[in-house]
């Protein structure tokens, strides 16, 4: 029995056929609670989520959850989703015929009016062409037709675009909500209107149409890249007379006002993150010259205390989950923290649901976890100091204090905590074995704080990530280290650690050398990417799927070198292949930034200290002020 579209049997023979045989049917079975199903043949508009990998993982993403709420609110427009195939069921799909379909009306992806991949890492970006093979959608953007959908990516690996420009039709920039609301009611319009309906306009016609004079939209379509023989860009330019020759990225104005999804899915399998995820604030005033996310989600938007509980109580009762996350890029800068635990504990408490914090900023606040924060049960408290040593935390703009941090772990384990997690980068500019060293150190005195509580030292859980330089950052003209570093860097951490109850993650430095390439890359890299994909490289941010070999050869036989993305530092004056993308900040500031860190100069909160004009908030914008 194979797919035969005519017979629109689609469903029974995924149900009857292929889902007896694979690992977890779960998680292609729909159905789920709070899932939304349309009638096709009610609905102008039809929009396929695609997350680029596994269905838990997908569905753990507070963003697919929001945007998935926010279109099906609209009249009109139908939303469904869809996720990378495990390769079990992968195979049974391409020995059936089976094209890639949707949760909600196991409807094939090509039949869609728009197929918009979320992109968070850029080592999914192999799934997003294997998804759109399974699909029979063309891969590259140039062979598409007037009938297939169009192809959209947002997300932060959207901010740096290039490797993926080949594939894609549009990028969002930014904050989708708007953007993407904005983009679908033009279609569904444009096709209501009949006499200009989007199936009659051309492919390209229809691209234009939806980018053209709106923010937040960019389609490599209208842009050409020309090169310089030493491999550096000598040029980004339009190819229409009407096209920006910089794409702004768009924001949120007011997070207070913005959809939240008060009905999220209640998944039918354990995913990644088994709760409630509750969107506090957005944006980051910290301006560590690492963190992508804090440069590009300026400014800083939150919600109001009454806005926050309401929304948590309403998702409580669509749900039923016994978790509450409060989200953010640093929760502790929330202006009203305390109250709003405070307000969350009282609802909560007697009905046996907790309320977490994933990560808490080391400062003095830590002293002064609430005593009830936590108080159904106690999970690991989670710390990201980066860096041990003093000298690089001011070469990254991160300026804490050790005694800040111990103070802060030695109140949370008189509360009651056993577990610290503890998050680190290596390979940052300037450093040095006595910045690894000082990492062990730190771990070993986080662990022994515990015995003057109680006698017995707590479990530290130390993962250590290599660091890559990412545009729109002040970093982003730095080199990344070389591999053998991070392999030293590694063993050396190995070494040093002898401590029972302290136990190391160490990410791979070979995906992170990937990762290094493809988040400063151009738009040549499409055909590395599109090598790799055909020697079968798939869920490359799985460990037991990774294979870095294979990407190598990959780069040697589309004449490409690594070594050129990752190894030398870019002069200011040159064009980046973002070069064309404002994210909000702009140029000079990096660029002092970046001069301020080789001198180990802080730069101040920019909301407890001056304004250091990034170019992010102008003084006369409307948006939320924080506090």
């Amino acid at each position: 029995m194979f797919y035969d579209r005519s017979k629109n049997d689609l469903r029974a023979l995924v149900t009857e056929r292929l889902l007896p045989h694979v690992e977890m049917p779960g998680r292609y079975i729909g159905s789920e609670l709070n899932s939304v199903v349309k009638d096709p043949n009610e609905t102008c508009v039809a929009v396929a989520l695609a997350f680029p990998d596994a269905y838990e993982i997908g569905m753990s993403h507070l963003g697919m959850q929001l945007l998935y709420g926010l279109l099906n609110s609209i009249d009109g427009v139908a939303c469904e989703r869809t996720f990378a195939p495990w390769p079990d069921m992968e195979s049974l799909m391409r020995r059936y015929n089976v094209p890639l379909f949707s949760l909600e009306n196991y409807r094939p992806l090509g039949d869609f009016d728009v197929v918009g991949f979320s992109l968070q890492y850029e080592m999914s970006y192999t799934n997003v062409l294997n998804m759109l093979d399974l699909a029979g959608i063309p891969l590259f953007r140039r062979d598409r037709k007037d009938d297939d959908p169009i192809l959209i990516a947002g997300g932060p690996c959207a901010m740096s675009p290039e490797p993926l420009a080949d594939f894609i039709d549009i990028f969002v920039l930014g904050d989708g909500e708007d953007t993407l609301s904005r983009l679908v009611t033009q279609l569904r319009d444009t096709r209501d209107n009949g006499a200009t309906s989007t199936r009659r306009q051309t492919r390209i016609e229809r691209i234009h149409s939806l980018v053209k004079e709106r923010q937040g939209l960019y389609a490599p379509c209208l842009y050409d890249v020309d090169y310089a023989p030493d491999g550096t860009i000598k040029e980004i330019r339009p190819t229409e007379p009407w096209a920006p020759a910089t794409v702004n990225t768009s924001s949120v104005r007011d997070l207070n006002k913005s959809y939240f999804p008060e009905k999220p899915i209640v998944p039918l399998i354990r995913t990644i993150h088994d709760r409630i995820t509750l969107e506090v604030m957005r944006g980051c005033t910290q301006g560590c010259r690492f963190c992508q996310a804090g440069m590009i989600r300026r400014p800083t938007r939150v919600r109001t205390v009454s806005t926050l509980v309401r929304l948590a109580e309403s998702c409580y009762k669509n749900t039923g989950h016994d978790e509450i996350s409060l989200a953010a890029l640093s929760i502790s800068d929330y202006p009203r923290l305390e109250e709003l635990l405070s307000e969350l504990q009282k609802t909560f408490d007697s009905r046996k649901v907790n309320v977490s914090l994933p990560s808490l900023r080391v400062s003095d606040m830590l002293e002064r976890i609430p005593p009830f924060l936590n108080s159904v049960r106690k999970s690991s408290l989670t710390l990201a100091p980066e860096a041990a040593r003093a000298s690089m935390k001011k070469t990254i703009n991160k300026d804490i204090k050790d005694d800040d941090l111990y103070k802060g772990v030695r109140r949370a384990f008189e509360l009651g905590w056993n577990m610290v997690k503890l998050y680190f980068l290596v390979g940052l500019p300037g450093e040095n074995d006595d910045d690894i060293d000082a990492i062990v150190k730190m771990a070993y005195n986080v662990s022994n704080l515990k015995k003057e509580v109680n006698g017995s030292p707590a479990g530290v859980n130390l993962t250590v990530a290599p660091f890559v330089p990412k545009a729109h950052t002040p970093f982003q003209w730095e080199p990344m280290v070389s591999l053998e570093r991070f392999q030293h860097i590694k063993g050396r951490l190995r070494d040093k650690i002898r401590h029972r109850r302290i136990r190391l993650k160490f990410n791979t430095p070979e995906r992170s050398v990937l990762e290094g390439v493809f988040s400063r890359g151009d738009r040549r890299l499409g055909r590395v990417i599109h090598r790799a994909w055909e020697m079968g490289c798939r869920f490359d941010s799985w460990e037991d799927h990774f294979d870095f070999q294979r990407w190598q050869t990959a780069f040697e036989e589309t004449g490409l070198d690594i070594g050129f993305y990752l190894y030398r530092r870019r002069g200011q004056d040159e064009t980046l292949p973002w070069s064309h993308i404002n994210a909000g900040v702009n140029g000079e500031f990096l660029s002092l930034e970046l001069s301020k860190s080789a001198q180990g100069i802080i730069t101040d909160d920019c909301v407890t200290g001056d304004c250091p004009d990034c170019g992010a908030c102008p003084r006369s914008s409307s948006f939320q002020e924080v506090a």
